[in-house]
């Protein structure tokens, strides 16, 4: 009789482990995106999560001081260039994952007339020297997406730090 007893108590405690196993699995959150350790030019990071609502991320991996985002299915955040860490919590944690946007230096040259302007189509600030000719005529700092109505032949620029 004891060793019917027994069998039945390691077939109840196996199926409990199993069925806890499976609803802890259910519970973590599953990130579908963005990837562990995705790098990209472009700030606007689409995260797409199920079993979580919110996500903190932050610039240094202890998460001492965290921003906290309330998310949906297929919230889209902007951050500056950095290294971020980043995990989704629900009611349990997911795995913290790593995420980099590398500044972009770029801007296009715009007609104005018979001169010509700049545009900053970049992710980071620009300091632009504007010339005519050989002639400096003098340097702006130009913001991301600003247009600078400056007219001149030649444009320099350099990543505002």
């Amino acid at each position: 009789m004891k060793k019917f007893i027994w069998k039945i108590d390691l077939v109840l405690i196996s199926f409990s482990v199993i069925t806890l196993l499976l609803l802890v699995g259910y519970a973590r959150p599953l990130v579908i995106s963005p990837i562990n350790k995705y790098s990209s030019t472009d700030g606007k990071v689409l995260f797409l999560i199920k079993n979580a609502n919110v996500i903190l991320i932050d610039d240094n991996p202890d998460f001492t001081s965290p921003n906290k985002y309330i998310v949906n299915n297929g919230t889209e955040i902007n951050l500056e260039p950095g290294k971020y860490y980043w995990e989704a919590v629900g009611v349990l944690g997911s795995k913290i994952r790593t995420l980099t946007i590398k500044s972009k230096v770029s801007f296009r040259l715009i007609k104005m007339g018979d001169d010509f302007g700049v545009v900053n189509d970049g992710n980071v600030g620009l300091n632009v020297a504007i010339y005519n000719g050989t002639k400096f005529i003098k340097k702006i700092k130009l913001g991301v997406g600003y247009e600078a109505k400056e007219k001149g032949t030649k444009f320099v620029g350099g990543w505002n730090e």
